[in-house]
């Protein structure tokens, strides 16, 4: 299918022909409700099918199909829902095993479609599955595929992955409020909590109580039960630095021996959680290395595991991928204007698309400004030749790293600082 977007609209109705039996599915967790249409939108059914989110409730969806396709004499099938989240993710990939045609409808396209039969708000599972069947017959719709088991597998890690990190960051940030409240000072010692000798620290001297009578080595002895090479100047330096914030400390006093447990819960659940993203991240490195476009990604100097990971897991197969415009629509990078008469509005990021890789995409090409020569030197020369703004130019980027990504993956390729900015490269 063509990557225009007027193109693959044609293509997507002209596939639905007069033999055709347009079937939409409204999603729940218990049980969906299906309407049956011809090509047109005529209802055929006499009333809405109920059915339970269960292989009984399946194998009757499809007894009713077949009663439709009998009775009005039609061959062709395409069935949409929307992706609900997980709720219908069972139905479509029984049905798209089964052989049949499934496609997928945007939610916003049936909110803003609802209206169109009875001029009215009103809600329900039969009206909402009627309105899918209608949008369907309108090429309102996009293919469902199961991707390859290997892009099920990164997909899978990386939404663990980011439960993970969620919690992770969740417990810093509560880490971080105890040491406002009971060592605000603690900060000038360390400006990174993480470090070995920080998370010694709080283990073995988390209050300035604690701290405050201590002689430099009686600091550095606690250290070592926790850390190697807990003295040398480094560890002096920092050890008279802790005594003298602790003495000098503003920091609560009330309540702290249940303060103290408060934070040793915290520092323990902290450190198991980034040992199980350790691991993710380990089995995700492994899971990469039997993807053959993976390493033709890792050739752009700067795109890291996580990001490769996460494009793939959201994208999947690129591919399937004629252009990068396809990409950057996937993850609603593309942009969207409001114009009418003589108003022109401003031009903003539609946001329709997987947020997720919508925010890998976007802290990628910062981090590919920040270390890759070539984009670095586009970014520079967007800036200061071009006059844009940097944030501007950090999206004209990203619309360049996606047509960059798909074209190296669809010609078997790595990465070219000579193809990707000639200009650029004749200039350095």
């Amino acid at each position: 299918m063509k990557f225009k977007q007027t193109d693959g609209q044609n293509q997507r109705i002209e596939r639905i022909t007069t033999s055709h039996l347009v079937v939409g599915i409204d999603i729940a967790k218990e049980t969906h409700v299906a309407q049956a249409t011809n090509f047109r939108g005529i209802v055929l059914s006499k009333r809405h099918l109920s059915f339970s989110n269960t292989i009984e409730g399946f194998e009757k969806l499809v007894r009713w199909i077949d009663g439709l396709k009998h009775k009005h004499r039609l061959q062709g099938l395409i069935m949409g829902m929307e992706p609900t989240g997980h709720y219908g993710s069972n139905l479509a990939n029984w049905l798209a095993d089964k052989g049949i045609n499934v496609v997928m409808v945007n939610p916003a396209t049936t909110k803003r479609n609802k209206e169109n039969r009875d001029n009215s708000p009103s809600k329900n599972d039969p009206k909402d599955a009627l309105v899918i069947a209608d949008v369907i017959s309108r090429g309102y719709y996009y293919e469902y595929s199961r991707q390859a088991t290997v892009f099920q597998k990164l997909r899978t890690m990386m939404s663990d992955r980011e439960f993970w990190v969620t919690n992770s960051v969740r417990l810093q940030n509560r880490i971080i409020r105890w040491l406002d409240i009971r060592f605000p000072e603690y900060f000038s010692v360390f400006k990174d909590w993480t470090c070995k000798r920080s998370l010694a620290t709080l283990k073995e001297f988390s209050s300035p109580q604690d701290l405050e009578s201590l002689s430099v080595s009686e600091v550095i002895t606690g250290w070592r039960a926790h850390m190697q090479r807990a003295g040398g100047s480094t560890g002096m330096q920092k050890a008279a630095e802790l005594i003298a914030q602790a003495k000098r400390s503003v920091g609560e006093t009330t309540a702290l021996d249940e303060a103290k447990q408060d934070l040793g819960r915290l520092l323990q659940e902290f450190e198991r959680i980034v040992e199980i993203l350790d691991r993710i991240e380990q089995d995700i490195q492994v899971l990469l290395s039997e993807i053959p476009m993976a390493d033709q990604l890792r050739s752009i100097k700067g795109l890291g595991p996580i990001f490769i990971a996460a494009i793939l897991s959201c994208a999947g197969d690129l591919r399937q991928y004629a252009h990068g415009r396809q990409l950057l629509r996937k993850a609603g990078l593309n942009l969207a204007e409001r114009m009418s008469g003589k108003h022109k509005g401003q031009i903003m990021l539609s946001k329709r698309g997987d947020a997720t890789l919508r925010k890998y995409m976007y802290l990628a090409t910062i981090v590919l400004v920040g270390t890759n020569p070539v984009f670095r030197q586009m970014h520079e020369n967007n800036v200061q030749i071009r006059q844009m703004k940097k944030q501007q130019s950090v999206f004209k980027l990203l619309g360049k790293l996606a047509r960059i990504i798909i074209g190296i993956v669809g010609r078997g390729e790595t990465f070219s600082p000579e193809k990707a900015a000639p200009t650029c490269t004749r200039a350095a």
